[in-house]
């Protein structure tokens, strides 16, 4: 197949990378500098530089750019792509993208599929992509209207660059649960690290300060975004997390032995409930 990668940061990037290792598709790149082209091209990762004339022939193209990006690329390129390709992208946020994209799609005879890889690092350009990224990790595609079809071709590819698992999910579903699971964090990490302790940590710190603190690295301007399109549901979480610190504060500060105990048991029950 013809697969296009427009944008190569760190999920682009991936993904060129594990296309032309495990697989034998032809992979196109298309990015805005052209300095991360010929290194990708150098490197084997994208098997030729595209451009939007590169659409034509594309059977899938995977949208890495941020997410107001997309849409507006879609719109003005349209007549370009080939009839009948699936459109798919990377992001963390699905109800924004879908409603406008399966709009622009349906009116230009294209299809549609959102997905969103979980995996990622705390680097996001091209220099930190990895074939690997991606072995073990969950797939989530989310239809947005898109056919049996367009959902097992996705599935697929997902299956040959190495993802353990494929989940099938609404937009409502996605963005709900990755508010919690990856949104939360981001905002966690981000809160964490602004206390004054912070820069002293060194040689106080071991592997608890590194798994909070992890993400605090952070893509601002992409995950204001983020943030910002998924807000109800990121706010919802923040207020519950709010909640239960409340009550962890409040028991430490009571010195309320007993009940501090049954809730900390009470988490480590939950977590080992997981088996993760």
């Amino acid at each position: 197949m013809n697969i296009v990668i427009v944008g190569l940061g760190i999920i682009g990037g991936s993904l060129a990378k594990a296309f032309s290792e495990y697989t034998d598709h032809h992979v196109i790149g298309i990015n805005r500098t052209e300095a991360t082209l010929e290194k990708a091209l150098a490197d084997g990762a994208i098997d030729e530089i595209g451009s939007a004339e590169a659409l034509s022939r594309a059977d899938i193209v995977y949208m890495c750019t941020y997410p107001e990006h997309i849409v507006s690329y879609v719109e003005e390129n349209a007549a370009r792509f080939k009839k009948g390709c699936v459109i798919t992208d990377v992001c963390g946020i699905k109800r924004e993208i879908c409603g406008a994209m399966r709009d622009v799609c349906e009116r230009n005879g294209l299809i549609f599929c959102g997905s969103h890889p979980m995996a990622g690092k705390e680097q996001f350009s091209y220099d930190a992509a990895e074939a690997s990224l991606f072995k073990g990790a969950s797939y989530i595609i989310v239809p947005c209207g898109a056919g049996e079809d367009a959902v097992k071709l996705l599935s697929d590819r997902a299956y040959e660059l190495g993802f353990g698992s494929v989940r099938i999910a609404t937009p409502e579903e996605h963005d709900r649960m990755i508010a919690f699971t990856s949104q939360l964090p981001h905002v966690l990490a981000c809160a964490y690290v602004k206390s004054p302790c912070c820069p002293k940590h060194t040689g106080f710190s071991a592997g608890s300060y590194r798994d909070i603190s992890r993400v605090a690295s952070i893509n601002e301007n992409l995950w204001t975004d983020l943030f910002l399109d998924n807000r109800e549901d990121l706010c919802e979480e923040i207020d519950i997390l709010i909640d239960n610190l409340a009550m962890f504060r409040s028991l430490i500060k009571s010195g309320s032995a007993d009940e501090l105990r049954e809730q900390l048991r009470q988490s480590r029950l939950v977590k080992e409930a997981l088996g993760e």
